[in-house]
């Protein structure tokens, strides 16, 4: 698959998918460490890529923009803030909810459960 990760996650992230296969950037690869959300989704967007974050904002901008692209994973408080382990978690996931990704969902790792939701985000 091919990754976007936020700047609320390590670039540790994106190098440890990358050694898994993926095809994973963090935001800091391409420039964007300081870009807004919405640029980050319009580059997700046009590079057809998922975007991992932490930052719930990202919640709040598929539920404006009602498009059914680009994808989010997102890290909810309480997870994992560990870089491999975050990985580890995502990797072992990722064959349930790759599908779910590729048709375009937010997907939410939470402490004890794993949430997904289709895209668009309907209020």
């Amino acid at each position: 698959m091919r990754f976007l990760v936020d700047n609320a996650l390590s670039p540790e992230v994106a190098r440890q998918l990358g050694e898994a296969g993926h095809d994973a950037l963090h935001v800091r690869d391409i420039g964007l460490q300081h870009a807004s959300d919405p640029e980050i989704f319009e580059r997700a967007q046009q590079d057809e890529r998922v975007v991992i974050s932490a930052d719930t904002d990202f919640g709040t901008l598929l539920a404006t923009r009602r498009q059914q692209s680009p994808s989010v994973l997102l890290f909810r408080r309480g997870t994992e803030r560990r870089p491999s382990e975050q990985v580890a978690l995502l990797l072992s996931n990722l064959p349930a909810i790759e599908p779910d990704l590729m048709t375009g969902s937010i997907v939410i790792f939470e402490p004890h459960r794993i949430r997904i939701r289709t895209l668009p985000l309907m209020p």
